[in-house]
């Protein structure tokens, strides 16, 4: 088997023409934009890999996806590319012991993300779990709805993109659609992404979310403050996660993501790894941690701990 360094030499690289090709070879031209598109149309389907693009065509693409988004929606709407910051590797941490499963954080980030409202993509799953069975996730319920939670006899495990240090998902990814950048968020270039889903295989936490038509959002709930790898609207076929709310958290560095934001009873908890005076840094070394599926050997960046 290839080593990864192996498969990120050019001579293993699969450019996402010669993926568009072979796709073309079985499903035709169904694969192409219509002949008549317009011409932004195009410009979008050949566009390079983000991390590919010079400054100046980064900023043509940016301006491209302000009018087009602006135009749509019926508001002004930012599409920024923030870089990660220097010296931040952001972590997360939920407290098991806190969480009440009221869902808060599902509909924040809904509203923060821009996902479909239909069909409804959620980010983040909050998982109902028994307290006399623990963490057992085939006795996992994430469909509950009693009249009032918490519920007797049971306690609350959300569970969203764990931001792998090793992730499986970047691995199998034929076009280097998506990569971990240097503050550890795993990012998705909606534009490069053909829709093949081998990442939703690949992902043990059932983390990614693939648009199966023309994603419903309404205009009068679309949030405009955008970036590219993050919340920006995304198109019909390709693949969606949580990405620790980039456009907020680079933006405006300290700041938290929505969910951690809204949580009522201060479950969620966000911050840099590499600060020793943070509160992700006291968690780690103080609370009784752990991560989900550690066999698996994905290194997440997401904690779950026990306060009590």
């Amino acid at each position: 088997m290839p080593t990864q360094g192996k498969r990120d030499d050019p001579a293993f690289r699969m450019s996402r023409r010669k993926m568009m090709k072979g796709v073309a070879a079985v499903l035709g031209a169904m694969a192409l934009p219509a002949k008549d598109a317009p011409a932004s149309v195009w410009e979008s389907f050949f566009q390079k890999n983000f991390r590919e693009l010079s400054p100046e065509d980064l900023k043509g693409v940016l301006a491209r996806l302000e009018k087009e988004y602006s135009e749509k929606y019926k508001k002004a709407v930012t599409v920024r590319a923030t870089p990660p910051i220097e010296g931040v590797l952001y972590g997360y941490g939920l407290d098991l012991s806190r969480c009440i499963g009221c869902r808060r954080c599902v509909y924040a980030c809904v509203q923060e993300n821009n996902p479909s409202r239909d069909p409804q993509i959620h980010w983040i799953r909050v998982l109902q779990l028994n307290k006399e069975r623990g963490v057992d996730l085939e006795d996992a319920e994430q469909y509950y709805n009693p009249s009032k939670v918490p519920e007797k006899g049971h306690f609350y495990m959300p569970v969203q993109c764990q931001q792998c240090e090793l992730p499986p998902c970047v691995k199998v990814c034929p076009v280097q659609a998506t990569w971990k950048e240097r503050d550890g968020i795993t990012v998705v270039d909606y534009n490069w992404c053909i829709g093949c889903r081998y990442c939703m295989a690949a992902c043990p936490y059932g983390a990614r979310h693939f648009n199966w038509k023309k994603p419903g959002l309404p205009s009068a709930e679309m949030n405009p403050e955008t970036h590219y790898l993050g919340n920006r609207p995304r198109p019909v076929g390709v693949v969606e996660k949580c990405t620790f709310c980039i456009q907020r958290v680079r933006n405006t560095p300290g700041r938290y993501t929505a969910c951690v934001e809204v949580c009522p009873v201060g479950a969620r908890k966000f911050g840099n790894l590499l600060d020793p005076e943070s509160e992700m840094r006291y968690i780690i070394e103080n609370k009784r941690v752990f991560i989900l599926k550690e066999d698996l050997n994905t290194q997440p960046k997401f904690y779950y701990f026990y306060a009590t």
